[in-house]
């Protein structure tokens, strides 16, 4: 690769535009998977995905080689949200949760980053990291055995056939795979899954995927854009899920300072960083698509390919735009089997409910024995898993993973440092 590709300095190339085509293949898969999940339109996610990229890089003065797709934490609540309010509200309550982004990004080029760490520190967000994950278990076991609501939409030796298909093909490849093949593992286990669908379906005569929605798919179509509604009770839910998400985003920019010896934290700055990130959730929520993140698997392709120049990342965000006006895509997209997506989610959901862990550990296993910390983490769990709802009137249901990390963050403020002071 030339010097244009390895150098921190954005200008624009030829060859980046293939390299950034590269980086968008690697956040494909958890890019759709999120709208896929949910009931968003994968073409939205596309076109978010892309503009909250240009935005992001437009806000940190194109020094910061990322790009920003789907978050995995909004997936529960954007699924109960959908279900309770309708997706115009929920993609509103998206929309303040990147405004929630924006003021923290202000709170910190006023104040600088220390607060964060007193009333946000890992024994509030580890656990509520953790309920996200674990929350979202039964969604990936019933999608495993091909039932969606009551409705048994295949036989359940079948839908596991697939789900194992996609998970051993996913596991595999993020184990053993070699150079870029280990990077994007999901979508070699989405092809696998896929292939056995096909060849099941062949077998056995089952109408396991249905073409009809390529054939029917325009080549080139508008994206599915929702306008946003005003819903207090959405948003309320919403924002308490988005602290999480700001938190990881600093280790994100550390991740990718690492990699190319640079210090973001200072240049452009974490505020700029966060604002980026903020701004682009917001547009995101404001168009009908799902949060944005800054990317681990884009890293890793970055550490792979050592692509440091953030004009890449514009070349993916070009890509990603341009490919969201493709209806086929989105045609292809909706017919992949449902278990194939549960197989996978089986693994993706179990890997955030870990990433929440790792955040715990951080605290030390003598501390964590603390009595104090054993009480947060203790509430926090069993408030986000055990269904607990708190009504406040009659519009307005406080439940779920937004309650538990309140509950967090009050504990945290209320109960005393340690034994000596109790």
């Amino acid at each position: 690769m030339s010097q244009d590709i390895h150098s921190t300095e954005y200008n624009f190339s030829a060859r980046q535009a293939l390299v950034g085509a590269q980086m968008l293949f690697v956040a494909f898969g958890a890019l759709v998977l999120v709208p896929l999940l949910t009931g968003l339109d994968p073409s939205v996610a596309l076109f978010t995905a892309g503009l909250g990229t240009l935005i992001f890089q437009i806000t940190t003065r194109g020094k910061v080689p990322v790009f920003l797709a789907s978050s995995f934490a909004f997936i529960a609540p954007i699924i109960y949200g959908v279900q309770t309010w309708g997706l115009a509200a929920t993609t509103g309550g998206l929309a303040a949760a990147g405004l929630l982004y924006v003021v923290i990004s202000f709170l910190i080029r006023f104040f600088g980053s220390d607060w964060l760490h007193r009333y946000l520190p890992a024994v509030v967000v580890g656990p509520v990291i953790m309920v996200i994950g674990l929350a979202l278990a039964p969604v990936a076991i019933n999608m495993a055995t091909g039932l969606a609501g009551d409705t048994q939409i295949m036989p359940k030796s079948t839908a596991l056939i697939l789900a194992g298909v996609s998970l051993g093909t996913t596991v595999f490849f993020a184990l053993r795979g070699k150079g870029m093949m280990r990077i994007v593992p999901i979508i070699f286990g989405v092809i696998a899954g896929y292939l056995a669908a096909l060849i099941m379906g062949a077998v056995t005569g089952q109408t396991l995927i249905d073409t009809a929605p390529v054939a029917n798919a325009p080549w080139l179509a508008i994206p599915a854009f929702v306008a946003p509604e005003l819903n207090w009770a959405a948003i309320l839910f919403i924002l308490p899920v988005a602290i999480a998400p700001a938190i990881e985003h600093f280790g994100d920019i550390i991740a990718i300072g690492g990699v190319t010896k640079k210090d973001y934290l200072k240049t452009p700055g974490i505020q700029n960083t966060m604002l980026g990130d903020g701004l682009a959730t917001t547009f995101a929520g404001l168009l009908g698509g799902p949060p944005n993140t800054t990317y681990s698997e884009v890293t890793g392709a970055v550490t792979l390919t050592r692509a440091f120049n953030p004009a890449v990342m514009t070349w993916a965000a070009l890509f990603a735009i341009a490919f969201s006006f493709i209806g086929k895509i989105s045609g292809a997209l909706s017919t992949i089997p449902m278990p194939v997506m549960g197989g996978i989610m089986i693994l993706m959901f179990g890997m955030v409910t870990v990433v929440g862990l790792t955040v715990l550990t951080k605290i030390g296993s003598e501390d964590l024995s603390e009595p104090r910390n054993m009480v947060i983490v203790s509430v926090i769990l069993v408030i986000g898993l055990g269904g607990l709802a708190i009504p406040f009137g009659e519009s307005f249901t406080l439940s779920g993973i937004g309650l538990a990390g309140i509950a967090g963050i009050l504990l945290n403020l209320i109960l005393p440092k340690s034994r000596q002071d109790a």
